[in-house]
């Protein structure tokens, strides 16, 4: 465990000491005596934060809606500052799963979620609960990345199929380039047309391709914003058009300047906790993501019209 210092809050973080059985699940564990309000940031990711310790984690939204103990939300929650977290004594592990296995290990899409912060009691019932009490029990961290794995791999394992494999790489080489893919040319690469990639990706990712793209760029600029780079510097090398561009896109993610952004802990926290951001696995699909191949799937004929 090792411990984060932000202004007058203490964090304790804890990180597994192997990968997930999962490909796509990362994790991490926190302790926080007296967590002030903390502002949300957008993550390209699926996020489940589950909660065990003796005070609750309170996360309100823009629309006024509280939550209180472990919730879900899906990919970009809290985009124009509208989520803020709060708590005392509050012991949680936070789960970051890929939205391409999302579904299987949580029953829903991305998509089901509509972009709001959902309890988990109203997503699994009375497993949510049981959870809780079974992660208070145990005594150590490891046996409680143990115990949330094997849940997890459990639900992928009987999980509903994942998402079509088109998609799959799409968000894959989406990520891998750190937002930097050009979209238009992503539906030719799988051999689906732009209107069957937007639908298909945007209902069983949450996402549309475009959006993907800026979420995963902001994402990367704002790490490197935290990590003392200059604006300017990280608007060129990120793939933004300007300083004034990375200063849009930022405000519209986080309702915050980059200077501000700078200092979030929410992100400063990421490199002890992941210390790699969750680099997704690679998926399965007959092609080399590193290269740029695209995956060989079988697709169905499409008689185009002639004339």
């Amino acid at each position: 465990m090792r411990t984060f210092m932000h202004g007058a809050t203490v964090w304790d973080v804890a990180c597994p000491q192997r990968p997930s059985r999962v490909a796509g699940v990362t994790m991490a564990g926190f302790r926080v005596r007296d967590m002030d309000a903390l502002r949300m940031v957008p993550h390209p990711a699926v996020t489940l934060l589950l909660d065990f310790g003796a005070g609750s984690p309170v996360v309100d939204d823009a629309a006024g809606r509280r939550q209180r103990g472990s919730v879900v939300a899906g990919p970009g929650i809290g985009s124009g500052g509208a989520v803020w977290a709060r708590g005392e004594n509050v012991e949680c592990v936070q789960v970051r799963l890929s939205p391409v296995i999302a579904r299987a290990v949580l029953g829903v899409s991305p998509a089901d979620l509509d972009g709001a912060v959902i309890a988990l009691d109203d997503l699994w019932g009375r497993e949510a609960p049981r959870i809780r009490e079974r992660l208070s029990d145990v005594s150590s961290w490891d046996e409680r990345f143990a115990l949330l794995d094997a849940l997890l791999a459990r639900r992928h394992e009987v999980g509903p199929p994942p998402v079509d494999p088109e998609v799959a790489w799409v968000w894959h080489r989406i990520v891998g380039s750190r937002g930097l893919a050009r979209v238009d040319g992503l539906a030719a690469e799988v051999g689906w047309s732009r209107k069957r990639l937007w639908s298909r990706f945007r209902s069983q990712l949450g996402l549309r391709p475009k959006g993907a793209v800026k979420l995963v760029r902001f994402d990367h600029a704002a790490h490197r914003l935290v990590a003392g780079e200059g604006a300017a510097r990280v608007a060129a090398d990120a793939g933004y058009a300007d300083q004034s561009h990375l200063h849009r896109d930022v405000m519209a993610f986080t309702g915050a300047t980059p200077a501000t952004v700078a200092g979030e802990p929410f992100l400063a926290v990421d490199d002890i906790a992941w210390p790699s951001r969750g680099t997704p696995a690679k998926p399965h699909l007959g092609g080399d993501l590193r290269l740029g191949r695209r995956p060989e799937v079988k697709r169905p004929e499409v008689k185009r019209p002639t004339g």
